[in-house]
């Protein structure tokens, strides 16, 4: 539930500030391996839980890179003054 937890948060605030892409890659790494093993071992409860968790940890990857692309295109943006900027 950690991961779901995190997840949420990050789309609830609108900024992955702080979280790594690390955490989630390394949950996928690890449910893919539980994935594959509750396969080989025929565990529907087990492969659906683990396949869930991927799901998560994908969706959670997503929004880290979507809130950094975001943030990269505001610090790209020129600020250009106003109209009434610089006038005496």
């Amino acid at each position: 539930m950690t991961i779901v937890t995190q997840v949420y948060r990050q789309w609830q605030q609108g900024t992955s500030k702080g979280v790594s892409k690390w955490l989630f890659i390394g949950q996928m790494t690890a449910s893919a391996g539980f994935l594959a093993y509750s396969w080989l071992i025929h565990d529907m409860v087990f492969l659906f839980t683990n396949a869930l968790m991927v799901m998560s940890a994908a969706v959670g990857l997503g929004i880290v890179f979507w809130h950094r692309m975001k943030h990269a295109d505001e610090k790209e943006k020129p600020s250009f003054p106003t109209h009434n900027e610089g006038v005496n």
